[in-house]
């Protein structure tokens, strides 16, 4: 086994998870089998309770698991799936330390920092490690381990002082370290400073541990007498100082990182096996971020919410919207409205936000009834609607049209939901919904919600033109819902976008995208005879629209 530790320095946010996406990226397409483990220093035992402010959205696995996002970076870019384990916290660690203290697994010992903390560490990442990603099953070869927070913050000191010691264990050959940089370029001077980075790779080298190669994340590219500069100080060879700089779109980050010769330098230095057949999934890169660059037409999406003022709150949605508007050739424009805004009580307290927010909406227990507003309008003007989860009502209403699950225990938050990868079958022929996934009798998709819609209320809503389409193996939950006589009206219990990749958009926002393009109609005449998540191009090797949409001149990756 392979491991690759990126760590970060300067400040926090700087595009570690991007940068080990995208290391993974380049060595699987190498033909290498590639995981990827998330460390987070907080002590929570997961992202399930944060607010989507704190960290962003919570990304939920098939195994139901509320990790960081930066895992579902992990799962696009690999096209693996990861499980809850690969997201270790300092909670975990000690919640498993202190479980084994209970049951004497120490024989009486004092437990400590070091050995027993690190020791955990250690063995967690070796474990997971081993632990196949991909489809086939196989044993992964290359670990890539991203190091959250920022070096020197206290809370990761135990993981810094595990991966000192680790590093001698599996041996040099069988261990590296990238270090992520800032590289900043103040606007009064001009000029790339290097002294953050000195400092950053000076307090790592402190700790214990020598980065192998410093990436620096910047606004342009380094100058040569810079990357000089940072390798002098930082005791590396210039060719092991790697410029990020700013680019058109996060699918160009591997290869630039592969025009810097990084897989050349990772098979010399882990004497890893690398593949010499054409790398076709780099293939399959350039052609999505050229596609992307070239894109004329336009696309508006109104995403109400509650949490719009941050747009990690809803990172997978973004990206899940990114690869249907590719699909279809059209450039994403996302327009966020906070969902508080468009209530009547808004208007009286605040109305300039009011009349702000219904125009943006209107271009084509907080914020719950902004929400129903918004739907209301799409229903009425016949907009392309399509609502991917709800988790918010009045418990003491009258008229309780979503309600409690039963099993949700309501004294405890974390991992209480209905949570990971299940079954929804599809009672409905002529569900558009169902056509969209290639006229599957089932689908499996990621769930995370408390409430669920009343099944009493089921005839009600069928009177008036809302069909429950798709419902859970038991047939008591409703998990998918139409409405007729309208372009695209579509809700979900379940959340598509976290199995949505670059080049297998979601059938449900394929669907959301190919009607704002008004080009619905035209693919469902074409008989949707394969899921755009199905089909394979012989050039790339990989996933991408069939050619009902070529034929609709909305050229697949591939056909470019």
């Amino acid at each position: 086994m392979k491991y690759i530790l990126v760590t970060g320095g300067v400040i926090s946010g700087i595009g570690k998870g991007i940068i080990a996406s995208s290391v993974g990226t380049i060595l699987k397409s190498c033909g290498l089998h590639v995981t990827a483990i998330k460390i987070d220093p907080y002590i929570n035992i997961d992202a399930g309770t944060f607010s989507p402010y704190e960290h962003g959205e919570v990304f939920v696995l098939d195994d139901g698991g509320e990790v960081d996002l930066d895992l579902g970076n992990y799962e696009r870019f690999l096209d693996i799936r990861l499980t809850k384990d690969n997201n270790l916290t300092t909670g975990k660690i000690y919640q498993s330390v202190i479980n084994k203290e209970r049951r004497g697994d120490y024989l009486g010992k004092t437990v400590q920092v070091v050995p027993h903390i690190t020791d955990a560490i250690q063995e967690w990442v070796v474990k997971q490690a081993t632990v196949p990603v991909d489809d086939d099953g196989v044993e992964p070869q290359v670990c890539v381990i991203e190091l959250g927070g920022t070096v020197g913050d206290i809370e990761s000191m135990p993981f810094i002082e595990a991966f000192r010691q680790f590093q001698f264990k599996v041996k040099r050959e069988n261990f590296c370290n990238i270090h992520v940089s800032l590289v900043p370029q103040p606007s009064a001077t001009g000029e790339q400073k290097t002294k953050p980075t000195q400092n950053s790779v000076r307090e790592l080298r402190g700790l214990g541990l020598s980065p192998d190669l410093i990436m620096c994340r910047c606004s342009t590219a380094l100058e040569n007498s810079v990357k000089e500069k940072i390798s002098m100080f930082c005791h590396v060879e210039p060719k092991q100082v790697i410029c990020v700089q700013d680019v058109s779109s996060i699918y160009r980050v591997p290869l630039l990182l592969e025009d810097q010769g990084v897989v050349s330098y990772l098979s010399r230095r882990l004497n890893m096996p690398i593949d010499a057949r054409p790398r076709k999934m780099l293939t399959k890169w350039k052609e999505m971020s050229d596609r992307s660059d070239r894109l004329l037409e336009h696309c508006s999406i109104a995403l109400v919410g509650k949490y719009t003022k941050f747009s990690d709150s809803y990172a997978s949605v973004i990206k899940a919207l990114e690869h249907s508007a590719l699909a279809i050739s059209h450039k994403l424009e996302v327009k966020y409205i906070d969902s508080a805004c468009l209530e009547p009580g808004t208007l009286q307290e605040e109305p300039v936000k009011y009349h702000e927010a219904w125009p943006h909406f209107c271009f084509g227990v907080r914020g719950t009834e902004g929400k129903i507003h918004a739907i209301n309008w799409a229903r009425i003007q016949k907009k392309p609607f399509l609502d991917a989860n709800s988790t918010e009502f009045d418990p003491d209403s009258k008229h309780p049209v979503v309600i409690d699950m039963p099993e949700h225990n309501p004294g405890q938050m974390g991992g209480t939901m209905r949570l990971g990868k299940r079954r929804t079958i599809f009672t409905n022929d002529t569900s558009v919904l169902r056509k969209l996934y290639g006229d599957a009798d089932y689908v499996e998709e990621r769930h995370r919600h408390r409430f669920e819609v009343n099944p009493e209320l089921k005839s009600h809503f069928e009177e008036k033109g809302f069909r429950f389409v798709g419902q859970d193996v038991e047939g008591e939950r409703m998990e998918v819902i139409e409405l007729d006589d309208h372009p695209y009206f579509i809700g979900v219990q379940y959340h598509p976008e976290f199995t949505s990749r670059p080049i297998k958009p979601s059938p449900p926002y394929l669907g959301l995208l190919l009607a704002a393009a008004g080009k619905l109609q035209s693919y469902l005449q074409k008989g949707c005879r394969m899921s755009p998540r199905d089909t394979y191009s012989d050039r790339s090797g990989s996933s991408s629209p069939d050619s009902d949409i070529s034929e609709l001149k909305m050229p697949s990756i591939s056909s470019e």
